[in-house]
């Protein structure tokens, strides 16, 4: 497969995951706006962090409320990872490796991006906006399932999986680390009821909430939610669960081009570190440096990906 082939792939799916977990953290930050209105400025900074956005955000905006957030993150194309641009830049890269994709999963894209630029052509009210958050979940639940149900496993396929699971990698580790250093306002609440509500918060955002309580019964703790987020691997979000998936790629990948690839190596690196540690390993080193070392981890091996794939040629 040519380099360009198979990085219009393995971003596509990278933009494509970013709509869906966009709409999730605006979803959140609603939640907890709602739940905590004297700190509603504090709680949509927190937002803008986690997205990754805070400088872009604070180039055009000198304050944090509820609608600039919102529409920052939704509409605004000087945010290159808004739902809106996220899905254009998926859609253009679709285009780009169109032979490259069966027909139900090209049309699944190009009709969710047709929906979510009609739905926000405008800016969104804050009385619709829970249907517009919707729509970006079933529209992303729509290019899923097209993409899981007609494509070949083959290269192709893996390299689309491959930026989706480096995607939602990144994401989890994110939220979970602006948990501590961002949305928690002072030590003291570190298990009190806010402190509770924040992390409630956490699992909403990776659509964990439910899940967790069914295991847990309800026992919401700081260590039981980043041990889920983290090493839990039958949750299709946590760290490890893509960590396992991104290393299964690689293993397809390598097996059909015949040869072991440095990211390849680097990625079962990662998988291993984060497999081998338990979380009183990880809170006694510190929760905040075991996911910022993870997150230069997945960028690298992001770098390496494009460098060994020759993505660029």
């Amino acid at each position: 497969m040519l380099g360009k082939t198979a990085g219009g792939l393995f971003w596509m799916s990278r933009y494509l995951e970013r709509t869906e977990n966009n709409a999730r953290l605006i979803e959140a930050g609603m939640r907890i706006a709602l739940t905590h209105s004297a700190q509603a400025e504090n709680e949509w900074a927190s937002i803008i962090a986690t997205a990754g956005a805070r400088d872009a955000y604070l180039a055009v905006h000198d304050g944090y409320d509820a609608e600039r957030v919102v529409d920052f993150l939704l509409r605004d194309i000087r945010n290159t990872s808004s739902v809106y641009a996220a899905m254009e830049t998926a859609r253009s890269n679709a285009r780009l490796v169109r032979t490259a994709l069966t027909r139900e999963a090209f049309e699944a894209i190009n009709e969710s991006w047709l929906v979510l630029k009609a739905a926000l052509a405008r800016p969104v009210s804050e009385r619709d906006l829970p249907e517009v958050l919707n729509l970006v979940r079933q529209q992303a639940a729509l290019v899923r399932g097209a993409v899981l149900g007609t494509m070949l496993r083959n290269e192709i396929y893996n390299f689309m999986r491959l930026g989706t699971f480096l995607e939602r990698a990144d994401n989890t580790a994110r939220i979970l680390d602006v948990k501590y250093y961002v949305l928690l306002p002072a030590a003291s609440f570190v298990g009190s009821a806010i402190d509770n509500i924040q992390w409630e918060m956490i699992l909403r955002a990776v659509s964990a909430h439910r899940s967790f309580r069914w295991l847990t019964g309800g026992d919401v703790s700081a260590a039981g939610i980043a041990e889920f987020l983290i090493l839990d691997q039958r949750m299709p979000r946590s760290l490890a669960f893509c960590c396992s998936k991104i290393v299964e790629n690689f293993r397809h990948l390598e097996t059909e081009y015949g040869v072991q690839t440095e990211s390849g190596q680097l990625a079962r690196t990662i998988d291993a570190r984060v497999k081998n540690s338990s979380i009183e390993m990880i809170f006694d080193g510190g929760l905040h440096e075991f996911l910022q070392s993870f997150l230069r981890d997945v960028a690298g091996l992001g770098r390496q990906i494009e460098e060994d794939f020759r993505f660029t040629k």
